[in-house]
């Protein structure tokens, strides 16, 4: 289970067979270069070296399933400056075999408190660990075409949790976008999240409530923009020529924030 890694403070290499693997399993990780997939196996080591893993209800942890969450938890850091240091607020990773029944309570505006259960795939907790569904997880190899993975999902969550609080801006570096400070940053990503949610939230009332065209993004993505974050994170990693053609001001925007050490990264080549 990569224990070794934890025990030494050089990172050796992951064995190659069981590298391979996760690469063979998760196309959209065989689609980098090679050296973005060095640079992933880099960061895949130092994510299973800091955290640890914990089965639920019995669940085993293996080597496949700690190298297939942590691949895809560190894909969002490959050119994002400051690498692993975006998930340092937390060193548990819980796995569920399947999906998990969860206990919501919320409180209306006339101060009645609903209590209800909710049926999900992952959660992350601010500050906290990271739930996952090991069989979503292993969907992740085939939905590619719908732009759904679980995992990422959850890690763009912590990335947006950066900032103290869930709105699907994450910190945004200085001079973000030609920007002039950080909230003027702050507002320009929101701005152009915000547009982009109101119309996807349109298409999928329509959708559900008309009978319209559903939306090629996960409806899910509906329920709030820290939501919408997180879906289309998902998207932009795993089927990045669908989500241009639908959302060509997102992308831009994204690139913007997680490929800003690409440039770097090239010119030291």
């Amino acid at each position: 289970m990569f224990r070794w890694l934890r025990r030494l403070r050089a990172l050796p290499s992951i064995p190659d067979a069981a590298w391979q693997g996760t690469l063979a399993r998760y196309p959209f990780l065989n689609d980098l270069s090679d050296a973005e997939r060095d640079s992933l196996r880099t960061l895949t080591a130092g994510f299973l070296s800091e955290k640890e893993f914990h089965g639920a209800h019995g669940f085993a942890i293996t080597d496949e399933v700690v190298l297939a969450i942590a691949a895809q938890a560190v894909l969002p850091l490959l050119h994002l400056k400051g690498g692993l240091t975006w998930y340092d607020d937390f060193v548990g990773v819980v796995v569920h075999p399947s999906e998990v029944v969860a206990r919501r309570t919320t409180t209306d505006m006339a101060g009645v408190v609903h209590e209800y259960e909710e049926v999900v795939a992952g959660e992350a907790m601010d500050r906290g660990p990271v739930m996952l569904s090991w069989q979503d997880v292993l969907a992740s190899s085939i939905t590619s075409d719908t732009g759904y993975n679980v995992v990422i999902h959850e890690f763009a969550h912590k990335i947006d949790m950066r900032s103290g609080v869930a709105d699907g801006c994450p910190p945004l570096p200085a001079g973000f976008a030609g920007t002039a400070n950080a909230r003027e940053a702050q507002r320009a990503w929101l701005r152009a999240l915000q547009s982009a949610y109101e119309v996807f939230r349109e298409q999928t009332i329509v959708a559900e409530r008309f009978g319209g065209a559903p939306p090629w993004l996960d409806a899910y993505g509906a329920e709030s923009i820290s939501e919408f974050f997180a879906v289309a994170c998902e998207a932009y990693f795993v089927n990045r020529v669908r989500f241009a053609e639908e959302f060509p001001t997102l992308l831009a925007l994204f690139d913007e924030f997680f490929l800003a050490g690409k440039a770097g990264q090239a010119d030291r080549a």
